[in-house]
């Protein structure tokens, strides 16, 4: 592999709901859950050590595999380990842009260094065509589609936390954000709450980050199966 390894590596396709794993603390029942919903694990660098320590064998392995010991790495095949050198974008960006499936569960990207999980964010919106859930040990993350419709018991905490220029329209929650303009450095939504039944929320532009306790995972891929994304080439949606 290392430099014999052609700059693009092929895509992971799948009709199924992948859990893409990554390199930071995880619990086996964390895994297990992710796996229930999305049953084609594929890992990023580190993250495919985890697999092979819970007993699993990563489908595809993407990074640039500088934290990937040698001891894991033998233990997968070779055909699925697929080394990007490159260093201007992070282990889960390039895993992400390799993915071609119905939603992505992210484990192992929240919960350790500040740094890393701002940069996992950021992917996000770099990656707003992909339906990809962030599961972290607390909460899920997800970049929020044109839009999406959940169905969450009363009084669940929602959060809504722009990355940029976001406007939107909300029913179902305790304070709706119809006419409010989001901006990181402005106007944020964190800590609303849902009326109980419905939410439905429609955002203007891509950047804005939905935050949910991750109890209701089961709620949000469903939701974030059913949505649009938005199209990296033009900005609109599509489905």
């Amino acid at each position: 592999m290392g430099n014999n390894v052609p700059p693009h590596a092929p895509l992971f396709h799948t009709k199924r709901a992948v859990t893409l794993l990554g390199g930071g603390a995880v619990a086996r029942a964390d895994l297990d859950l992710a796996l229930a919903f999305a049953p084609d694990l594929v890992a990023a660098d580190g993250g495919a050590g985890h697999a092979v320590a819970a007993g699993h064998l990563p489908l595809a392995v993407y990074g640039d595999m500088d934290s990937l010991s040698a001891e894991m790495r033998a233990a997968i095949p070779p055909e699925r380990i697929h080394v990007l050198a490159e260093q201007d974008s992070t282990d889960f960006d390039k895993a992400l842009r390799h993915i071609q499936a119905p939603i992505v569960i992210a484990l192992g990207f929240s919960g350790d260094r500040v740094d890393h999980e701002l940069a996992v964010y950021h992917g996000l919106a770099m990656r707003a065509d992909v339906r990809c859930i962030v599961l972290g040990a607390h909460d899920l993350v997800v970049h929020a589609p044109p839009r999406l419709v959940l169905d969450l018991p009363a009084q669940t905490r929602l959060s809504l936390f722009p990355l940029g220029d976001v406007t939107g329209q909300s029913a179902g929650l305790v304070w709706p954000i119809d006419g409010l303009a989001f901006h990181p450095a402005r106007k944020i939504g964190t800590s609303n709450m849902t009326r109980g039944g419905v939410v439905d929320l429609r955002f203007d532009a891509p950047g804005m980050l939905v935050i949910l306790p991750r109890d209701h995972l089961a709620a949000v891929a469903q939701a974030m199966r059913e949505a649009s994304v938005w199209s990296r080439a033009t900005g609109a949606a599509w489905v």
